[in-house]
């Protein structure tokens, strides 16, 4: 009786996986006849289907996450959710991060006047936060424009971070941001890129001045908010900072490696064979 149980639990299990990997098993691989030229050329072609493949059904998965969310009507874009969560994937998968399912975004496409960062629980698919942050003093005015990786640039730095632990500052509560973007943001634990509460990242400074304040790189928060999220957020989660910036690139924009990673969290979460 045991055995028969343990077959019915693995087909149900087979059932459930085989949709994500059935393309790539039933893709038909033809050896043509006219050399090891021809071969690697279809070679070629078969592994560009799967990563296309691979591309897609992420894709899929991340706008129906983004639709469940109702993340356009909270006034983030896919585009930068889809990056954000490709490199949340790409992270978990290298083991940066630990089991908190956070990801914060920034989008600094935007105007300062605008609400402009996201706190996001993929687990229970809600929007924790969503509120405004500033930008480096030099990496522009009413929007982010100019970008850096150097010390005492007073701009902000682009790209994929990990939280780290918190302290008190001259802001109080603060927290630490380890860079994961070489030549984008390696250096932000050297340059203390933090972020804090700051008086400026208020409605009130942007009724005064028509913008936001601005800060010597950090993403500062709004006082009212900045406690609470810094805590939703702290120890090992993701933070992508979005720019429109045609000369990033980064390693953790590898849609092959976060579909993998995509697909062994949802084979964690099947019923166990072995029971």
């Amino acid at each position: 009786m045991k055995k028969i149980r343990l077959r019915y639990t693995k087909k149900k299990v087979a059932k459930r996986l085989l949709p994500l990997f059935a393309p790539l098993i039933l893709t038909p691989v033809s050896i043509p006849v006219g050399g090891a030229t021809m071969a690697k050329s279809d070679a070629k072609r078969t592994k560009a289907k799967i990563l296309n493949y691979k591309v897609m059904k992420f894709d899929q998965v991340a706008y129906g996450l983004y639709d469940e969310m109702n993340l356009q009507k909270a006034g983030l874009r896919f585009e930068v959710f889809s990056k954000a969560l490709t490199g949340y994937y790409n992270l978990k998968h290298d083991g940066k991060l630990s089991e908190k399912p956070i990801i914060t975004v920034v989008d600094f496409t935007k105007s300062s006047t605008k609400k402009r960062l996201w706190v996001l629980d993929l687990e229970k698919k809600q929007v924790l936060f969503n509120t405004y942050v500033a930008h480096g003093r030099n990496s522009g005015v009413e929007y982010a424009e100019s970008f850096s990786n150097d010390n005492a640039s007073y701009m902000s730095s682009i790209g994929f971070y990990v939280t780290e632990a918190t302290y008190h500052g001259k802001h109080g509560l603060s927290l630490k941001l380890d860079g994961m973007d070489e030549a984008f943001n390696s250096n932000a634990l050297d340059r203390c890129i933090v972020m804090h509460g700051a008086e400026y990242a208020s409605e009130k400074v942007i009724a005064q001045q028509g913008r936001l304040g601005r800060s010597l790189g950090c993403p500062a928060l709004p006082m009212e908010d900045h406690e609470e999220i810094i805590n939703a957020v702290m120890g090992k989660t993701t933070l992508y900072i979005h720019a429109a910036n045609d000369a990033y690139t980064s390693d953790y924009l590898d849609h092959a490696t976060a579909f993998t990673e995509l697909v062994n969290e949802q084979s964690a979460k099947l019923p166990d064979a072995s029971i």
